[in-house]
């Protein structure tokens, strides 16, 4: 078993493990090779073969303990016809958000042939690694899914979102549980195609107030986590709501195997808190990658100082990995972890 997958399930490790949030990406060269040769990014997520390859891309260049699938959060929602596109520097849009509750009864729910070129993706990887390092598969999570949808595209306010919340909350859940249904479907097939572990982004649950957050966001992970666990009961699941620091207790109570935490809080505070329940994953600013290669090393010291127990520690960013890093930089970083986290 591989340190990753050991860390996930509490066992003993022979130094702490290390992935990135957003390892295959616009940092390296290689990857922004691959992206012009497949013409756009959402073209790139498509062909399952340039996938695996940059997704092999930081496996082959740094001692990473795990690849993640290079995909996108938002796959359900384009097969589920709202037309996703990218505009540059603008990040996602969608041709069609949601607008009303009609819009929503409107959605399908069978998505299985417009998302095969996801799971061809990772029965890809999944060969290319040939063991190297398990494989994680992943879904954004049905509120951050749901945020995209409605105001059809990134936001700063969410207003249309938590307008439907406040004001029409019966369609919200009614988009909320078609979303988990798909989510579900969608991981135990990723599963079923090779991926060793998987991780649910929560990237917008930080924006709700607990108790929203606990209703619109926390209960369809759970569900999720209960569903994929009854198909699936050996396979790690990873939960990361960004910041999401106030309800680990709730979060760890869901059933996932790991809690994913950003900067935001203290690493140690969160083991206190719910290290004998489940691994966590995190945490250094990802800023830090900007520093000289001492200061970095300083950083990862600081981390793994701050987490007492042998195990149940995966070390990650406390979100992804930024576009303008130099890769000798995410080096220190992935070395420092392996020098300093040796058991």
């Amino acid at each position: 078993m591989s340190d990753y997958i050991n860390a996930l399930q509490k066992k003993p490790v022979s130094r702490t493990p290390i992935w990135v949030m957003r390892q295959a990406g616009r940092y390296l060269p290689e990857y922004r090779a691959t992206r012009k040769k497949a013409g756009d990014f959402l073209s790139l997520c498509k062909n399952p073969e340039l996938a695996c390859e940059v997704t092999m891309q930081p496996i082959d260049r740094f001692d990473l303990d795990a690849a993640i699938l290079f995909s996108d959060i938002l796959t359900i929602p384009d097969a589920m016809g709202l037309g996703l596109y990218f505009s540059e520097g603008e990040g996602p849009k969608f041709k069609h958000p949601i607008q009303n509750l009609k819009d929503i009864q409107n959605l399908p729910s069978n998505l299985n042939d417009d998302l095969t070129y996801v799971f061809d993706g990772v029965a890809t990887i999944k060969k290319a690694l040939n063991n190297r390092v398990p494989l994680i598969g992943f879904s954004g999570s049905p509120w951050t899914l749901a945020t995209y949808m409605i105001e059809g595209g990134s936001s700063k306010t969410f207003a249309k979102t938590k307008a439907m919340l406040f004001n029409e909350p019966k369609a919200l859940h009614l988009l909320l549980s078609k979303l988990a249904d798909s989510v579900i479907y969608y991981l135990n097939q990723q599963i079923l195609s090779g991926a060793d572990s998987v991780m649910i982004f929560d990237t917008w649950g930080g924006v709700l107030s607990k108790q929203n957050y606990l209703d619109f966001s926390l209960d369809y992970m759970a569900k999720i986590i209960t569903k994929v666990k009854a198909q699936h009961p050996n396979t790690p699941i990873t939960l990361f709501s960004k910041n999401g620091g106030k309800q680990l207790n709730e979060i760890a109570n869901t059933g996932c195997d790991g809690v994913g935490i950003d900067w935001t809080v203290e690493l140690g505070e969160v083991e206190r808190q719910i290290g004998s329940q489940v691994a966590i994953q995190g945490n250094l600013d990802p800023a830090v990658l900007y520093a000289s290669p001492a200061v970095i090393e300083q950083e990862v010291k600081k981390v793994l100082a701050q987490f007492k127990g042998n195990t149940g520690h995966i070390f990650n960013l406390g979100h992804g990995i930024t576009p303008d890093v130099d890769p000798e930089n995410m080096q220190v970083l992935v070395e420092a972890v392996h020098k300093f986290g040796a058991k």
